[in-house]
């Protein structure tokens, strides 16, 4: 016999599945149908976090209280759908390790031309092995559908994995196709969106960064590493080598790369030439950025091999962050830069407003369903303002979003936009005047022409040829 802890794990399986109303009626159903409990009201309660306005929530409560003011009929239609039997095929259906049946999809809101669009990608599963994408517009017309096919690659050892990876990249690429415009005249109902088969790998425009330790990114393929002429001599002083290095004879060494001083809060050169093949960013290495208290002594080390150059974070003081050039994908604990406003993404955390002995609710503001928080970090390390993302987005700006810093002059109107897609949480910047500066923790390949982040110095990298 099914127990409500069954019921609980079929509704949060439900939820996974985006069949959120058919969860909130399996809670209802299990709440009011048994003793008026805790493990009853914590049923309830969930009902109520997932949809804060049920009235069948509310019907529930009315019954678990003794209410018989009102026809509970939709109720008791719930009790009789969601029987015992019932909770235990699902359950069945849970533990059920074979890929066969297909993979749990995705499905979020994007926001474009002032108008809120909705993506769904599924997994057909391996008896028919397509994923499909939808994009819906005025709340359930689809207006453009992809379809691709992954037949050839069913027998492949890793098949689960790689479907989910093509999933999440045709999911991405949707939301792509819809901001680049390929889709108004559908919109505007001048076109046709129509079901395409599409044959090539998904087009994503995901800039990769090393923003956890012990990880490499190299930078795009065909990427220009070449570097306009020299700008005219300004009075740069080399610096002493890190102790303990023993120095080639200058007549032996040459300038590798150059950092151009974009901005810097404390004066100095116009820019920095370290001769050699490596620099240490900081006070004891030959790129000591003049009065930016924010920088460690042993901040970063930049290094020219091959023809190419690397950036690697020391792991001391505050970090250095690298300007984004397309949209990156963050994690949790990621930090980036806004302005001067240094900012982290954070999970939620878990809801606590059940009910408590008695049984009696917490009181708490109404909440929506939310992705991730985006959190403000102070000098010394204190948090300040925390902003939770509406669904899946945040928009951060000075004047437009959710997130905003009206005193900040380096912060534009609408600067960036933090979102989640596909399980991923992606960081675009909306063309920005300052730009958008990541966190950098493990070994980045650097471009002419990249711009870096030390305190509040900014640089832009030339490749020396």
């Amino acid at each position: 016999m099914s127990s409500r802890s069954s019921a609980a794990k079929v509704a949060r399986w439900l939820v996974t599945k985006e069949k959120r109303d058919e969860a909130v009626s399996l809670l209802c159903a299990w709440a009011a149908s048994g003793p008026n409990d805790k493990e009853g009201q914590e049923l309830l309660a969930e009902a109520y976090r997932l949809d804060p306005g049920s009235q069948l929530a509310q019907l529930a409560f009315e019954k678990m209280e003794g209410i018989e003011a009102k026809d509970h009929a939709a109720l008791d239609a719930a009790i009789t759908q969601w029987t015992p039997d019932e909770i235990a095929k699902l359950e069945k259906q849970i533990a059920r390790p074979n890929f066969m049946r297909a993979q749990v999809g995705f499905n979020n809101n994007v926001k474009y031309g002032g108008n809120v669009f909705h993506i769904q990608t599924e997994d057909s599963g391996l008896d028919r092995p397509h994923i499909i994408t939808h994009l819906f517009a005025d709340g359930g017309r689809i207006i453009k559908s992809n379809k691709r096919s992954y037949a050839e690659h069913v027998k492949r050892d890793d098949v689960a994995p790689y479907v989910r990876q093509l999933m999440k990249g045709q999911h991405m690429e949707m939301a792509i196709l819809l901001r680049e415009g390929t889709f108004d005249e559908v919109i505007a109902g001048r076109a046709v969106g129509g079901m395409h088969q599409l044959e090539a790998p998904p087009r994503l425009e995901i800039q990769k960064l090393a923003t956890k330790k012990e990880t490499r990114a190299e930078a795009p393929e065909g990427a220009s590493r070449s570097i306009p002429p020299p700008p005219a001599p300004v009075a740069a002083v080399e610096l002493p080598v890190a102790a303990g290095a023993v120095a080639k004879p200058a007549s032996e060494r040459k300038a590798r790369f150059r950092l151009n001083v974009q901005r810097s809060s404390g004066g100095g050169p116009a820019y920095y030439e370290p001769l050699g093949d490596g620099a240490i960013i900081g006070a004891d290495g030959a790129i000591a950025i003049a009065n930016e208290k924010f920088c460690h002594p042993r901040e970063a080390q930049i290094r020219w091999v091959k023809g190419r150059v690397w950036l690697n974070d020391l792991e001391h003081g505050n970090g250095v962050f690298l300007r984004i050039r397309q949209p990156v994908e963050l994690e949790i604990g990621d930090e980036f830069i806004v302005g001067d406003q240094l900012l982290t993404i954070e999970r939620n955390p878990d809801p606590n407003d059940g009910p408590g002995e008695g049984p009696t609710y917490f009181y708490s503001s109404p909440k929506w369903p939310s992705s991730f928080r985006v959190v403000q970090l102070f000098e010394g390390g204190a948090k300040g303002a925390c902003v939770v993302a509406r669904g899946t987005t945040m928009q951060i700006g000075s004047a437009i979003g959710d997130f905003v810093f009206t005193a900040d002059p380096l912060v534009d109107d609408q600067h960036c936009l933090v979102e989640e897609q596909a399980g991923a949480i992606l960081l675009t910047d909306l063309g920005s005047r300052t730009g958008v500066f990541v966190r950098i923790k493990g070994e980045q390949e650097l471009i002419s022409g990249d711009e870096v982040m030390v305190g509040r110095t900014r640089m832009a990298l030339d490749i020396v040829v």
